[in-house]
């Protein structure tokens, strides 16, 4: 006979069992097609109704299930827990807790369980509970907090400083390593603007960036300088990352590190570069980078000595399009052998400029290595002016070899002659027959004009200056020659912008000077015509006198050498006269110029004028 007790729980079951079937009357597809597993527990721990999801999560199938009580679900080291909360459950109070439950397969799964007691007319008979699979969750949150655990270990001993804004910029989070690098603890800046430790030069960038990661949600990198606690600024390169959720920015994450020494050495690599750059750039030689032959980099000396208007002319021609064709083997030979170990050595080579002009110079090329290929660094030195020095220091030697010789002949020759010329007039006065007499007076006047022209050379006379009004000297030179312009049917025409004008000179001299170009303006105009004579202001401190002809004009190799000493193209010259006016130009701090073509020559004169006019 059962005992009451047992009659109790017996009444409660059947209490139960009623109460399930008009539940499930109304609540069946709810209770079958719940995701979570769901069992009806009487008061003895008995298994009364389980649904799909529960069967499926235990894999015991619906007649086995039923056979179960707690103990056979639960593994022993759970069982007092979830008697724990059974018996709360069973006193009328809602319980939640988290358990293993071990299924048919012995596989043990996390739970999430909810005991709901069920009362009817105030009894409790039975334990309504909901099991929900907590293993992918339980899981997931082990593999956060092990993230977080090595996020707490990284920013709390990683050098850099790991700083978090939200999307205004206001500081959220910032790793202890602040307080050895900017001084600041993170509790002094959390809540501060980001904006307080930047230098105000560098806000702008600053803040575009950020623009750019807000706008666009791509990570940015930049360099700015930040602010210290001591009032010093350190240059330091930020990295941020935008924080996303459901496609807003929560935050952004900025891996910040100190670059100030990498600045530094950047900063004198620079100034390096860009002194060798700039030494390069003004170097007086063309300077010429070439890979493969092919110019890549050439100054602005080089792009001026070949006559180009911008690099751009220049960049990418082959170096063979410069190297005239005589010189082409010479320069290909030499290059290879450079290239290839040669030595290095200024050559003299003929260019040929982007006007066609043929120019003169020294190469040297020197191997570098330029993008993990041989290049050439090639100096093009223009010798034109250096040739025209040679020229000038062979000229000055063989004027004073000139006047060495020429003072010597006038010496020696003056003397006899002063003694013939004597003898002559006594000659002449005895001898009826003067016209032999008078050729042989001509041509002894000549010599000693010839003689005189030497003295001159052989020993300059001394400057007498005085300042002269250069108009009036240029109306007396014009009186004396005009009588000789005449008789070869030439005008002599003055043209003078400034009467005033006054220089310091040697009048008798200059005088010398000017005779001696008019002359040459009227023999170069056999058919007559007119020689003009133009005074004006070159610049402010010098005068320019033009002596213009429009004569057949000279060829330019003649007219490189006008000035040599003995050069002369006349059949009775001596090849002193343009040397002598030159010189004595010279004397006078002034210079001459002589410029021709078909049209004519023009003689041009430049002589500092005094001060005050």
């Amino acid at each position: 006979m059962a005992s009451p007790v047992e009659e109790l729980k017996y009444e409660k079951s059947q209490l139960l069992k009623k109460y399930i079937e008009e539940y499930l009357n109304g609540n069946e597809t709810l209770f079958h097609e719940n995701q979570d597993a769901i069992m009806f527990i009487d008061l003895n721990g008995q298994i009364v109704k389980v649904n799909q999801a529960f069967i499926n999560l235990s894999k015991y199938n619906s007649k086995e299930v039923l056979q179960l009580k707690l103990q056979s679900l639960f593994p022993l080291e759970c069982l007092e827990r979830v008697y724990h909360y059974f018996y709360k459950a069973s006193l009328g109070q809602f319980q939640n807790f988290d358990c293993f439950m071990r299924d048919r397969n012995g596989q043990m799964i996390d739970l999430n369980i909810m005991n709901i007691p069920i009362s009817v007319e105030n009894e409790i008979i039975g334990i309504f509970s909901v099991a929900k699979d907590i293993t992918e969750l339980k899981r997931k949150k082990a593999e956060v907090r092990k993230i977080e655990n090595y996020h707490c270990i990284f920013t709390e001993n990683v050098s850099d400083i790991i700083l978090s804004t939200n999307f205004i910029g206001n500081i959220l989070y910032t790793s202890p390593s602040c307080k050895s690098i900017l001084g600041f603890t993170p509790e002094e800046l959390n809540g501060q603007h980001i904006s307080m430790l930047l230098h105000r030069e560098d806000k702008e960038k600053f803040f575009s960036d950020r623009e750019h990661l807000l706008t666009r949600l791509e990570s940015t990198r930049g360099s700015y300088r930040f602010l210290k606690k001591d009032g010093n600024y350190i240059w330091m390169e930020s990295l941020c990352k935008p924080i996303m959720d459901d496609g807003n920015i929560m935050e952004v994450v900025s891996v910040i590190r100190d670059i100030t020494e990498r600045v530094k050495v950047e900063e004198e690599l620079w100034n390096g570069r860009n002194a060798f750059f700039s030494l390069i750039e003004h170097s007086p030689d063309a300077v010429i980078i070439a890979k493969d032959y092919e110019i890549i980099f050439i100054n602005e000396t080089g792009v001026n000595l070949v006559g180009a208007a911008k690099r751009e002319d220049i960049i990418s021609k082959s170096l063979f399009d410069f190297i005239h064709p005589d010189y082409l083997p010479l320069a290909e030979k030499r290059l290879k052998e450079i290239i290839n170990g040669g030595p290095s050595e200024f050559a003299f080579y003929k260019l040929v400029l982007l006007d066609g002009t043929i120019m003169e110079a020294e190469i040297k090329a020197i191997p570098i290595h330029f993008q993990e290929k041989t290049a050439l660094h090639i100096i093009v030195r223009d010798i034109t002016e250096k040739k025209k020095t040679q020229q000038l220091i062979l000229n000055s030697e063989k004027l004073s070899l000139a006047g060495r010789l020429a003072a010597g002949i006038a010496h020696e020759v003056r003397n006899p002659l002063t003694a013939i010329k004597g003898f002559l007039k006594l000659l002449g006065a005895e001898l009826n027959n003067h016209a032999y007499l008078e050729i042989i007076k001509s041509e002894m006047d000549r010599i000693e004009s010839i003689l005189t022209e030497l003295l001159v050379l052989a020993k300059p006379q001394d400057l007498k200056l005085e300042k002269e009004n250069i108009s009036t000297l240029i109306e007396e030179v014009k009186t004396l020659i005009d009588t000789q312009a005449i008789l070869n049917s030439i005008e002599i025409e003055i043209v003078n912008d400034d009467p005033n004008l006054t220089i310091l000179c040697d009048k008798s001299q200059l005088k010398q000077v000017f005779i001696n170009f008019l002359k040459n303006a009227i023999e170069a105009m056999p058919e007559g015509g007119t020689v003009t004579i133009e005074v004006k202001r070159s610049d402010v401190h010098k005068v320019s006198i033009l002596i213009k002809d429009i004569g057949v004009g000279i060829p330019q190799p003649i007219l490189k050498r006008i000035g040599e000493p003995f050069f002369t193209t006349k059949e009775n010259g001596t090849g002193l006269g343009i040397m002598i006016s030159k010189q004595i130009i010279e004397n006078h701090n002034g210079s001459v110029h002589f410029y021709s073509n078909e049209n004519g020559t023009i003689i041009e004169v430049r002589l500092p004028v005094t001060e005050g006019f």
